[in-house]
């Protein structure tokens, strides 16, 4: 391995490296790096906090242009990196689990990430993924892993695993906590969750259940109870754990399906106190029509500081964390992810299930007729328009939108833009 040859390299520049050449590193930007371009890895680079490599980089199902993103990386400059070490070495997650490299060739694909760090003096948080039961490279991303253990000891660099999609008797979970490095459940949400370490490090969190016995559940896809993959977001984001009578910036709520309309009444207990952030656990890729029934027709779903209901326990958690801290105080960055969070919501409950019906994959572009079925919510006075509709994987899994705020005064047209 020559994980260690890359340390030393580090540690040997450190002596030499100046924050900015003519410049401030106070005043640089965030950087961040996706995992790949599905959406809830791509969506931070829409959001105007971070600096992106061009979209052109990241070619959906193929995997990214490793030339281009270390190229870019390379020549900017930032005060901070969000990065996925995975997109580097294999050129993303679907890549990282059936590529054939050695685990040498991975490290050394690592290697711009330190150089990074070595020419500009910025800080690195670094996610990897413990793949998950059906890749064909496990050991060799493991061993990747294992190698990178003295990195995480390295100043101003953040390191953490997630694995992917655990199902019963997956060896992923006690594989990560063999690392030297945080470890915890999750994948897609990972970068969200890292720029609220990096951007609003200590928040204060306090985490309310619908009931006390979902902490003690195992979820889908985690392999663990709730409470430790809730515990994990948490520590991955550095926020600080506070009781409601503490004075928290932000309640997450945990949603498990049991009763809406309870959680509808704890919500309604809870708003007027405090920012609410709420993710819906209560299924797998898809949030519960119940409780979106409470949410839209009290007007509820305006008044949340963010909402996830897109993929697995973690996945909404994160997600439902990271857009609710990052966004505090921003009323309409705010309005604009929930909006964002609707249209997940309204894929998974009409669009995928309309599309998987009619459409064989790869989609062609007669699929993105389904935007037809846009539902126009409204949000705190604002329509929800449906400016665009794309596929950026050909399949029916995810799909990337364009949405919009539009006010009373200019409600009109609603020609779809492809």
């Amino acid at each position: 391995m020559r994980g260690l040859g890359l340390v030393g390299l580090f540690l040997w520049g450190l002596g030499l490296a100046q924050a900015l050449p003519g410049g401030s590193l106070a005043q640089a930007p965030t950087l961040y790096l996706p995992l790949d371009d599905r959406p809830p890895n791509w969506a931070p680079c829409t959001w105007g906090l971070v600096v992106c490599p061009p979209k052109g980089a990241y070619r959906g199902s193929m995997g990214a242009n490793l030339e281009a993103l270390r190229a870019w990386l390379l020549a900017n400059p930032g005060r901070r990196l969000v990065a996925s070490l995975d997109v580097l070495a294999y050129g993303g997650l679907l890549q990282s689990r059936h590529l054939a490299l050695r685990a040498e060739e991975a490290l050394v694909r690592l290697g711009p990430l330190l150089s990074w760090k070595v020419r500009y003096g910025g800080e690195l948080f670094l996610f990897g993924v413990v793949p998950r039961w059906d890749a064909t490279r496990r050991e060799r991303n493991l061993a990747v892993l294992q190698a990178l253990n003295p990195w995480a000891r390295l100043p101003g660099v953040y390191l953490e695993a997630v694995w992917d999609d655990a199902l019963r008797n997956s060896p992923a979970p006690k594989e990560a906590k063999a690392l030297s490095y945080p470890s915890r459940p999750g994948a897609d949400e990972a970068g969200q969750v890292l720029l609220l370490r990096a951007l609003r490090p200590g928040l204060k969190v306090a985490v309310v259940y619908e009931e006390e016995a979902l902490e003690g559940r195992t979820t889908p896809y985690e392999g663990l109870p709730l409470r430790d993959t809730v515990t994990g977001v948490l520590q991955s984001a550095l926020a600080q754990r506070v009781s409601l009578e503490e004075g928290p910036d932000l309640v997450l709520y945990v949603y498990g399906g049991r009763n809406p309309r309870r959680a509808t009444q704890d919500l309604l207990r809870l708003m007027p106190r405090f920012p609410l952030a709420l993710a819906d656990l209560s299924r797998v890729n898809r949030g519960d029509p119940g409780l979106m029934t409470y949410l839209e027709g009290l007007g509820l779903l305006a008044r949340l500081a963010a909402y996830a209901a897109w993929g697995t326990p973690a996945n909404n958690l994160g997600s439902a964390l990271a857009q609710g801290g990052l966004f505090l105080g921003d009323q309409e960055g705010r309005l604009r992810r929930l909006a964002e969070a609707w249209f997940a919501y309204w894929w998974g409950e009409v669009g995928r299930p309309w599309v998987r019906a009619r459409f064989p994959e790869p989609l062609p572009q007669e699929a993105q007729g389904v935007g037809a079925l846009w539902a126009y919510p409204e949000l705190d006075g604002y329509r929800v328009e449906l400016r665009g509709l794309r596929f950026p994987w050909a399949r029916a899994f995810e799909a990337e939108a364009i949405v919009d705020l539009v006010p009373p005064s200019a409600f009109g047209s609603r020609q779809l833009v492809e």
